[in-house]
């Protein structure tokens, strides 16, 4: 397998014009990416999930999307339009989004739905892609698939539904998969449940996975390296496994106000930020596999 990384960004950033003059969503963004798992994380509106959507192309107009370097494996993905990304999504890339319900097509049953990704993608017979989408049902754990094919969004769990969404961004096979709060909709032990397939997926299939969360916790023992964003930029970056050594204010703060089991406190810790935070800072250059 070679070294190379599977993604490589650098200076990625998002802007959105105002009547106040740009606005910049995300900021000074740069890091790398191998076939590993990367956690993403940050209060609501730090520019976590919109830097997943830059990376699939699909920051909507008149959102203008800039980076030094932004690249795929061997493709430059500054230089593709609507048509290049619509070819690479799915096939290289994928992207599993917060709740099922809002991502299914609500009149075309499940298995149609998976069906359609691969015939897309494969030009497969319709045979071909039932099997395929079967065998990938069966393959998130699905009991009798067979109904479950059959089945409209409304008539599934949410657990389940995340489950469908999963097998339909896998089975074109793409080498990087996005995760945006894929489990927020979800109880803890279906959230564990869920978490637990994509990761055996992606250790199967020798992936790389982007999991953007603000759920600390869930990222720590999930992924293997940690970003942490702020105001549209990258303030901290550490393996998982250290991620309770982090160095800046802000990440201790979230780490603070994290509840723990048995330890009951009278005061909770309110995070105090710095506006300091806000000023551009040069983009970290230690956010390598």
């Amino acid at each position: 397998m070679s070294d190379a990384p599977l993604l490589t960004v650098r200076n990625l950033r998002v802007v959105y014009p105002s009547d106040e003059g740009d606005f910049r969503a995300v900021r000074n963004v740069s890091f790398t990416l191998g076939r590993e798992r990367l956690g993403i994380v940050g209060e609501s509106g730090s520019g976590k999930s919109t830097t997943g959507r830059a990376i699939m192309g699909l920051v909507p107009e008149p959102g203008r999307v800039e980076a030094d370097l932004l690249r795929l494996g061997d493709t430059d993905l500054r230089t593709l339009n609507e048509r290049g990304f619509r070819k690479l999504r799915g096939k290289r890339i994928a992207m599993v989004l917060q709740d099922p319900k809002y991502s299914l097509d609500p009149v075309m049953t499940v298995g149609r739905q998976i069906a359609e990704t691969h015939r897309h993608h494969f030009r497969s017979s319709a045979k071909q892609a039932r099997a395929a989408a079967l065998e990938m049902l069966e393959a998130v754990h699905i009991r009798d698939p067979e109904r479950v094919y059959t089945q409209y969004p409304h008539q599934v769990s949410g657990g389940m539904g995340q489950r469908i969404m999963i097998a339909m961004m896998l089975i074109a096979g793409p080498d990087l998969l996005i995760a945006d709060e894929p489990t927020s909709a979800l109880d803890v032990t279906v959230q564990h449940q869920v978490l637990a397939i994509m990761d055996e997926q992606v250790r199967k299939r020798g992936m790389g996975l982007i999991l953007i969360s603000h759920n600390l916790h869930l990222v720590s023992s999930f992924c293997d390296r940690v970003l942490v964003m702020y105001a549209g930029q990258i303030v901290e970056s550490c393996k998982a496994a250290h991620l309770s050594e982090a160095q800046h204010p802000y990440t201790r703060g979230l780490l603070a106000a994290l509840p723990e089991l048995g330890h009951r406190r009278l005061v909770l810790p309110q995070l105090q930020r710095d506006p300091a935070w806000l000023e551009d800072v040069a983009p970290l250059t230690d956010a390598t596999p």
